[in-house]
């Protein structure tokens, strides 16, 4: 169960929510040119371009956290700031989350390679119906490394939330309440890497409003076979 606070243009409103359905879009890109740098920018750590776009993996539900750290194998996993939307008794609601993915392991199986990670996502969330109108106006944004931009963007590089919600559901079927789809990323400035903490940001400027996130990153050793 997630608790999670609505903030609203009326107030803020406490919801528990159980998320029974993970989804995360990869390769939302709008702009063709975006799109293909973030494409090279995954072929440069190894993983493959994919056959067509934008793909959808499922991952298991109970990777959702909105804990202020998360336990990681290794070094070799980073995460990526993406909006968040959530389907609860009927309505939309979007908030911030990290896609935190083993990138040694992408190289091998994307979708493995996500389900291992804890997916990070902040506690509040606004009513879909409150930014619909002006979703191109928001902004993204992560930091590493105590205040390093990570990533920074406009979220007119991206496929919008319901859009990827509809096409999904034109594939595979209407999301129940509980669902939880992770709406894809922006290229990282400086290359894909790891760090012990990230702060993800989505920012508003019309109604002059931004949710935040931090979380930390635990490293548990790799114990490696006798030769």
């Amino acid at each position: 169960m997630l608790e999670l606070t609505v903030q609203s243009t009326g107030g803020t409103a406490a919801i528990s929510f159980r998320p029974t359905f993970l989804v995360i879009a990869g390769w939302t890109g709008r702009d063709e040119a975006a799109l293909e740098a973030h494409i090279q920018e995954l072929e440069a750590v190894g993983v493959a371009r994919p056959r067509s776009v934008p793909v959808f993996y499922r991952i298991a539900a109970a990777q959702l956290t909105t804990a202020p750290e998360v336990e990681m194998v290794g070094q070799d996993g980073s995460g990526e700031v993406e909006a968040v939307l959530y389907k609860h008794d009927g309505q939309l609601f979007v908030g911030v989350g990290s896609d935190h993915t083993d990138r040694k392991l992408e190289t091998v199986g994307i979708t493995l390679s996500k389900q291992v990670c804890a997916k990070p996502v902040g506690a509040t969330v606004w009513p879909w119906a409150e930014v619909q109108d002006h979703w191109d106006a928001m902004i993204l944004r992560s930091s590493v490394d105590g205040g390093v931009v990570y990533q920074e963007g406009s979220t007119t590089a991206l496929h919008r939330p319901d859009h990827l919600m509809d096409l999904f559901e034109s594939r595979h079927g209407s999301l129940p309440d509980g669902s939880v789809v992770f709406c894809g990323t922006l290229p990282a400035h400086g290359g894909i890497r790891f760090a012990s903490e990230m702060v993800l940001t989505l920012e508003d400027p019309v109604l002059a409003r931004r949710l935040d996130h931090r979380y930390g990153v635990t490293v548990l050793p790799i114990v490696e076979a006798a030769a």
